[in-house]
């Protein structure tokens, strides 16, 4: 092992960090809003808006994201549509992690029960109301360990933007890799480099999770 070598390259992996936690962040709460959206049209049985968004989740979830920002990156230039590897990578996110979250909400709101809804309309609620401040926050709460999985797992995701010549953290790893052949250390810095996001992430739920359990939510 080499620590010369990783002391002057790991830089390289902070600045990659950066770059990837950035785009992470725009591409999650993307794909919050895109969940959303999604599992409202799917929870009100909206015509044909429930069909397409069946559709965008089934089409979302089994395909791997590498060859959804292969199709942005490779495949729309062809029909004269121009992305940079940076806006395909939070496309590719957004469209991939919004079918997660949607689950997640939908799962979450059919938790609610009948009986709290009834009881919003008897009280005169009308039913954006009864969305907004009970259906909802109950089912954010409920979802929250799903939202913590998905959102690990996107930044995980985040592994293949370098297929699109983004300069991402598995960007550089392989960059070292290929130029001086210094596989371990390179690697040590790339694992090293998730850890270090990856894991105030998940504490962080751990500790939501515990305060809204704590709190009476989630029961």
């Amino acid at each position: 092992m080499d620590l010369g070598f990783i002391q002057k390259y790991y830089p390289l992996y902070i600045e990659a960090g950066v770059l990837t936690l950035r785009i992470a962040i725009i591409g999650i709460a993307g794909s919050f809003v895109v969940g959303l959206l999604t599992s409202l049209i799917r929870y009100y049985k909206l015509p044909v808006l429930k069909r397409i968004a069946g559709i965008y989740i089934e089409l979302s979830r089994n395909t791997p994201l590498l060859i959804q920002l292969f199709f942005l990156y490779f495949g729309l230039p062809k029909i004269g549509i121009m992305l940079s590897s940076e806006v395909c990578a939070i496309i590719g996110l957004i469209f991939l992690g919004g079918s997660y979250m949607s689950e997640a909400y939908r799962s979450g709101m059919e938790s609610v029960g009948a009986g709290q809804i009834d009881a919003g309309l008897s009280i005169g609620l009308k039913k954006h109301q009864i969305f907004w401040y009970i259906i909802l926050p109950q089912a954010i709460s409920v979802s929250v360990p799903a939202f913590a999985a998905n959102t690990i797992f996107l930044i995980k995701e985040t592994s293949v933007f370098s297929a699109v010549a983004l300069a991402d953290l598995m960007f550089v790893a392989k960059d070292l890799i290929g130029l001086y052949y210094r596989t371990d250390e390179a690697l040590l810095m790339l694992v090293i480099a998730y850890l270090i996001i990856l894991l105030p992430i998940s504490a962080a739920f751990s500790l939501l999770e515990r305060r809204l359990r704590y709190a009476g939510f989630g029961n």
